[in-house]
């Protein structure tokens, strides 16, 4: 993936369960718990290019959230800031090598921002 590539889809869920086989049945996808993700499962549509996970539903969290790959999420959050943007999620480790947050356009629009690799 490259700088401003769409990497991930979260998808809010109340039932974990109800929703893997939905989507399963529903679009083909494949899902599957990555070791460390458990209650997780991450899902890989056909093509084999996009993916994304079921995560549970939450306060702010009930519609579904575009991760965008960046080279630098310190610098794309100074960025969003500067024109007009704030943070929602500061930044965090998903793993040694890869870190996420959320920052929230001038129009409220929460976008995830992914650094790194994830192996499993």
């Amino acid at each position: 993936m490259a700088h401003g590539d769409i990497t991930h889809i979260d998808i809010p869920v109340s039932d974990v369960a109800r929703a893997t086989e939905f989507y399963s049945e529903l679009f083909g996808w494949s899902l599957a718990e990555m070791p460390g993700f458990e209650g997780y499962p991450m899902w890989r549509a056909p093509n084999g290019i996009s993916g994304g996970g079921l995560a549970q539903r939450e306060d702010g969290f009930t519609q579904p959230r575009s991760y965008v790959e960046v080279d630098s999420i310190d610098d794309v959050i100074a960025a969003a800031v500067k024109a007009g943007g704030s943070v929602e999620i500061a930044k965090q480790p998903i793993t040694e090598t890869s870190a996420v947050a959320v920052i929230v356009d001038p129009d409220g629009n929460r976008i995830g921002l992914f650094e790194g690799v994830v192996s499993g």
